[in-house]
């Protein structure tokens, strides 16, 4: 096979290129180093500040009873008539504290999904979900409301903190999904105007309960 001219001079400068490789601009950093500021108020306030600036609505409770009061509030205000949990443990707690909005729905057909999560990553706003949760991939994507139930004992700082933890937890099983929903979905490909909930939750409710002693 006969290669032209300028493919031989494209070939010749790569040759050159690899020979000669560039010096790392800055030999002295670290991978490891911090690139952002510490944590400087409590990881609580920390995660709902930057939560709510992402259109997430935040609330907090002391415990599970508190939570069951305000998701009542909640279901009531909104009409809501489907909602739908896939997670045996949750249902079993929210239950067992008086909640009675679970029903018979399907993800297609609900108001509002409710799941736990992995981890909550304050400096972003981020709740990190996977599949390791029994809730799967599914259920926090294609309900229309997602509803997040976490403790303050889930809390990282970074997200660094948070691919840590996952490590530390699953070892060579990590969950063939770690995700990181940041806010509701959002997108502005289409004439570069915001549309939320295009590919996923119009909203996304987080509830932060006190871990127990």
């Amino acid at each position: 096979m006969k290669i032209s001219p300028a493919r031989e001079n494209i070939l010749n400068k790569i040759r050159m290129a690899l020979s000669h490789p560039t010096p790392m601009p800055f030999p002295q950093s670290e991978v490891s180093d911090e690139h952002f500021q510490p944590l400087t108020q409590e990881a609580e306030l920390e995660f709902a500040e930057n939560f709510t600036k992402l259109q997430g609505r935040f609330s907090f409770c002391n415990n599970e009873k508190e939570l069951v009061e305000q998701l009542h509030t909640l279901i009531a205000a909104r009409k809501w008539d489907k909602i739908y949990c896939r997670e045996d443990a949750m249902k079993q707690t929210l239950s067992a504290n008086g909640f009675d909005g679970f029903t018979h729905a399907d993800l297609e057909s609900c108001d509002a999904a409710i799941t736990g999560c992995e981890l909550l990553i304050a400096r972003t706003g981020s709740i990190v979900l996977s599949a390791g949760q029994q809730s799967g991939r599914t259920v926090s994507v294609y309900a229309p409301v997602h509803i997040c139930i976490c403790y303050t004992s889930q809390l990282v700082y970074d997200i660094k903190e948070g691919l840590e933890f996952m490590q530390t937890k699953y070892g060579s099983n990590l969950p063939s999904m770690i995700t990181l929903a940041t806010g509701p979905s959002r997108t502005a490909d289409i004439e570069k105007t915001l549309v939320v909930g295009v590919h996923g939750p119009k909203e996304v409710f987080c509830f932060l309960l006190e871990t127990p002693a």
